[in-house]
């Protein structure tokens, strides 16, 4: 069996490509970039072209939508639905299997846990974009159309993602430079975070199942949730320096909104910051038998490879 890589070269994508080539499969790198990396296969395409998509995809195969679109709500909204039905109706053609790595985005805010069985609720526009692609999904699962699997992720931190995770971007890139780490408007609530190779991990793991497909799977996901402020305390210990930290508040962020766009975008999901945003990954703890690795762990590992980089450099 193929295994296809929509999104070759972002930070899913590659701890994805990572597990796969140690398990010595066929895999195949699909990027707007042609990103590489032997031996595995790779090839040019543009997702929001169906005639491109479609040629990507092999028969029998299983496709990983890894891709991420610049974080821009109207890009969002031109293209993200013309990406999915691409990816849908090119996986029906040729009778492959298709695993969306998702956000928790369409939940909004959740009181307690979010487990796979938090209704579809977005409260941003961003949400309304990603509840949009999980509808879509599921009355495909519904109409038995397609295997599909929807797996979720909290937001992610670890190897690969210095541009795509805001612990990395915020906490750890910043000490790692000497600099005081920030969050955004309170350090104090809990808030979990999913380790990229767990993820790369995961995804192997739920594609060889053939149970596990036509659901929705959390995952794994570190448990207790920590606050940010925990999680920059484990990353000092281990760098040896002080725990400060500067906690920026919602009127900073949207006064910085005007001369940031990324800035602005980032705005409406700090709901997710000023309340408990707690992932419960227990389903897949208990299916697969397998827990993912601790948060002291995980930054641990995390530092030493933003490390060796900054040593490359």
């Amino acid at each position: 069996m193929k295994h296809i890589i929509f999104g070759a070269g972002g930070a899913i994508g590659t701890v994805l490509t990572n597990e796969l080539i140690a398990k010595n499969k066929s895999v195949k790198l699909v990027s707007r970039s042609g990103h590489s990396m032997p031996p595995a296969e790779s090839l040019k395409a543009d997702l929001t072209k169906f005639d491109e998509v479609k040629n990507a995809v092999e028969e029998n195969s299983v496709v990983y939508l890894t891709a991420g679109l610049k974080y821009n709500l109207k890009i969002w909204q031109a293209n993200w639905m013309n990406i999915m039905r691409n990816t849908v109706e090119a996986c029906k053609a040729k009778r492959a299997k298709l695993i969306f790595f998702d956000n928790i985005y369409a939940l909004g805010k959740v009181n307690g846990k979010m487990t796979e069985d938090s209704p579809i609720n977005p409260c941003s526009k961003k949400g309304e974009v990603r509840a949009k692609l999980i509808e879509y999904l599921q009355s495909e699962i519904k109409s038995k159309n397609l295997d599909i699997i929807i797996a979720r992720s909290a937001d992610f931190y670890g190897p690969y993602a210095p541009a795509s995770s805001i612990p990395n971007i915020l906490i750890i890139d910043r000490m790692l430079k000497g600099k005081k780490p920030q969050w955004f408007v309170n350090a104090n609530t809990k808030h979990s975070f999913t380790y990229t190779e767990d993820c790369g991990k995961a995804l192997y793991l739920l594609a060889k199942d053939e149970k596990s497909f036509n659901q929705i799977w959390h995952l794994p996901t570190a448990s207790p949730a920590i606050t940010a402020r925990h999680f920059i305390e484990i990353a000092a210990k281990i760098l040896d320096t002080p725990a400060k930290l500067m906690v920026m508040p919602k009127w900073m962020i949207k006064l910085g909104g005007l001369y940031d766009s990324t800035i602005k975008e980032l705005y409406e999901m700090l709901y997710q910051n000023e309340f408990d945003y707690e992932f419960d990954s227990t389903k897949f703890a208990k299916y697969f038998s397998s827990n993912p690795i601790s948060y002291e762990t995980g930054i641990e590992r995390t530092i030493n490879f933003y490390k060796q980089l900054l040593n490359n450099k």
